[in-house]
């Protein structure tokens, strides 16, 4: 069977985001003063065979611990969808 997994990749929430910040003041400046708070990661689609949805999400999540993320500064979530 055919999947598509959705990866959500962002900062942890203890570490400072520069990225964040820095669209966090433009806004700010540029009359979105309303905003609070930006935080700035990563979305990856990814389009995988397996057997099964838990297949997929098991080689998903390994996918994710070895070469998307690194989980000193990142955490992640996923959804898999059968297309």
């Amino acid at each position: 069977m055919k999947f598509l997994a959705q990866i959500n990749i962002m900062p942890l929430k203890a570490l400072l985001d520069p990225q964040g910040k820095a669209v966090m003041n433009s806004a700010q400046k540029t009359g979105f003063d309303y905003i609070s708070n930006v935080r700035i990661g990563k979305h990856i689609d990814v389009e995988l065979e397996a057997d099964s949805k838990d297949s997929a999400a098991s080689r998903i999540d390994e996918m994710c611990k070895k070469i998307l993320t690194n989980p000193i500064i990142e955490s992640y979530d996923f959804n898999i969808y059968e297309i």
